[in-house]
């Protein structure tokens, strides 16, 4: 799915919006629940240069799992810390669960219209397809993750502070598991199940 090939001039935009959009849902989440800490970061934006991180996107584009640059906030400024890490956290993930439906009603509706043609509807299926595996990714708990910090927020006060001293050691264990293919095999269903499901609701609508 991803590489250096003839469709990169498509690949590039579909994968931008979505890792923007990823990390502006955390940012703008954040800043409601009371934490200026994106804005004053300059991650309070839809520019994707503010988001991007380099280790992050080559993983995602050499081996189809990465992440963006992780959004700073201070918990401390939430007026119950645990409730807000966790909705900042589910943030992003939602985010693109979001965006992955409203790409699909998109294209259901140009088909039905038969303007599916042209090269430039590939961008669609590319963002339709990255959202689906920023979603699903996102929430595996392991730090560095979206779904560390979720499962840190519903365990047990102290269980929770365990699970985040985890974080130092999370990106080399994330890595680990994605070349050895076990973050695939988890993630594949996950993939297939969420498309379906968000499909199911395209039809029914439609």
């Amino acid at each position: 799915m991803f590489g250096f090939d003839a469709d990169m001039i498509f690949r590039i935009p579909a994968l931008l919006i979505a890792l923007t959009v990823h990390e502006y849902a955390h940012a703008r989440v954040a800043v409601t629940l009371g934490d200026p800490t994106p804005r004053f970061m300059g991650r309070l934006t839809l520019n994707p240069v503010s988001h991007l991180d380099p280790i992050g996107l080559l993983m995602l584009w050499l081996a189809q799992f990465g992440w963006a640059k992780p959004v700073p906030i201070n918990p401390g400024n939430f007026t119950d810390y645990r409730k807000g890490m966790l909705l900042v956290s589910l943030a992003g993930p939602v985010s693109n669960m979001l965006l992955a439906l409203l790409t699909a009603f998109a294209i259901a509706i140009l088909g039905k219209l038969q303007l599916l043609h042209g090269d430039w509807v590939k961008v669609l299926w590319l963002l339709y397809s990255y959202n689906i595996i920023l979603a699903v990714f996102n929430l595996i708990p392991i730090p560095p993750l979206d779904g560390s910090k979720i499962l840190a927020s519903i365990l047990p006060a102290r269980q929770g502070e365990i699970f985040d001293r985890m974080e130092q050691y999370g990106s080399f264990i994330l890595i680990a598991l994605v070349f050895t293919g076990v973050i695939g095999s988890i993630i594949y269903p996950l993939r297939i199940g969420l498309s379906y499901i968000i499909n199911l609701i395209v039809m029914t609508v439609l």
